[in-house]
């Protein structure tokens, strides 16, 4: 059978991913990526018009604390990556579901440090759009709590430090650049 670009054609009552071609798997992934990244909004903001942006705030950071352990874990056991160095967080953090919609540069400087620097959030683009200025509470409170849970799902030893973080002047400007390291 020739790999589908698309689902247009006969219903396959057998169908699997298999039967669509590696470009068609990669938007897929995409639009997975998506999907799970608008879960995490409207889950926020349903809870923060029943219960209010304070605690919904706190509920956010929870359950990210939480998901980060159990995302890191399962990416690393699917795609094999060993180790629980700089190196490994990295690889995982190329794969987070995240990740494939975001544009980062991911700079190892050695074994124990990288700096990994993020040019297009699609969050942030929403939260500047938006205009209320959540996205200073959001790039300043959540994300460093979500950074030092997915690098302690690795090995609770890396440090995280945010470098730089919005609001930024222009949209010209990185979204955030975060520094990893492991003491030797």
């Amino acid at each position: 059978m020739k790999k589908l670009s698309d689902y247009s054609g006969e219903f396959l009552p057998n169908l699997k991913l298999s039967n669509f071609s590696p470009d068609t798997l990669a938007e897929l992934l995409k639009l997975y990526a998506k999907l799970y990244i608008a879960m995490d909004g409207i889950w926020y903001l349903t809870l923060k018009e029943r219960v209010g942006d304070k605690e919904a705030l706190a509920c956010d950071i929870q359950v990210w604390e939480r998901n980060c352990k159990y995302e890191m874990a399962r990416i690393k056991r699917q795609l094999k990556i060993r180790g629980n160095d700089i190196i490994a967080l990295m690889k995982a953090f190329q794969l987070c579901p995240w990740c494939l919609l975001m544009k980062f540069d991911i700079e190892i400087r050695n074994k124990n440090s990288a700096l990994y620097t993020v040019t297009y959030c699609p969050t942030l683009d929403a939260l500047e759009a938006e205009g209320g200025g959540r996205e200073e509470e959001i790039c300043n409170l959540v994300e460093p709590r979500i950074m030092k849970a997915y690098a302690s799902a690795i090995n609770p030893d890396i440090e995280v430090k945010c470098l730089k973080s919005p609001p930024r002047k222009s949209r010209d400007e990185i979204c955030c650049q975060w520094e990893f390291s492991l003491g030797s």
